[in-house]
């Protein structure tokens, strides 16, 4: 109280002077209705302000179980798109969907947690595993395109080559035409990559979109890699593509890694079709 009371003596003036001008404001609002509309508007801005800065800071908050919820039905959706079934039995037309075809590929959702692109191989890390159905070799996807491919599995952790890795190298196919080659990273830009064995009969345009040839058991045909920006040759019999990635490694938060369950079946025919 002591000490209070010391306060209200050391700043009356001002005290006295706060009171006084309140009292006046408050004199002023009630009897004028310009005032009064001013003020309303003055404190419906400032709600309106802060409540706008309180709601984009809980979606900020929840951002993270906004993405995990929408890549899970993303996941669901991609594994029940129709591209990732194969016909099993002929005659389609006349049995059940679900007894003429069997998923081929199966997708799991993942969230990339480690990453980089200014190396000459680059490495990422996923949060699933081993225990999620993960193994090694098996194809990467993003919401964009072609990410890489999986290179070491744990129980709950995965290590992916991505296409910025001077080691890696897709089969890929322009679109448009069907003609396939090779595309690899030249470890330059993390934006763009090049495609080879392309004949140089073919015709090429700028915006031509490359994807994957499905010549492997690795990714499904179809799958976005990229778009042509520029091409060249010099007295070879093939093009050198310049092709503008469709994933941002340098944004990439969230991934798909791709199960072929046919994939030990095709490998092991080829096996044996090799050894004859």
């Amino acid at each position: 109280m002591r000490n209070l009371i010391r306060f209200i003596l050391k700043y009356n003036f001002i005290i006295l002077f706060i009171v006084f001008e309140t009292i006046a404001l408050l004199l002023v609002f009630q009897r004028n209705n310009y005032q009064q509309a001013f003020a309303f508007n003055l404190s419906r801005n400032i709600g309106g302000y802060v409540n706008s800065r309180i709601f984009s800071l809980r979606h900020y908050l929840e951002l993270h179980e906004t993405n995990r919820a929408l890549l899970k039905e993303n996941e669901r959706l991609r594994n029940s798109l129709l591209s990732s079934y194969k016909l099993k039995i002929p005659a389609a037309a006349e049995v059940e969907f679900d007894s003429a075809w069997v998923q081929q590929y199966n997708f799991i959702s993942a969230k990339v947690i480690a990453n980089s692109v200014n190396k000459q191989n680059n490495f990422m890390s996923i949060d699933k595993g081993r225990i999620h159905g993960v193994k090694p070799d098996m194809g990467v996807i993003s919401g964009e395109g072609v990410v890489g491919i999986v290179a070491g599995v744990s129980d709950n952790f995965s290590t992916i080559i991505p296409v910025l890795n001077i080691d890696l190298r897709i089969s890929s196919s322009l679109k448009n035409t069907g003609y396939f080659g090779s595309l690899y990273w030249d470890g330059k830009d993390p934006k763009t990559a090049i495609m080879e064995d392309i004949p140089h009969h073919v015709t090429l345009n700028p915006g031509d979109s490359v994807v994957t040839s499905g010549y492997s058991a690795i990714f499904p045909e179809g799958i976005m890699i990229g778009t042509v920006t520029d091409y060249d040759f010099e007295g070879g019999n093939f093009y050198t593509i310049t092709v503008n990635l469709a994933t941002d490694f340098r944004k990439l938060n969230y991934a798909y890694v791709i199960e072929n369950r046919f994939r030990e079946e095709l490998i092991e025919l080829e096996n044996v079709s090799g050894h004859d």
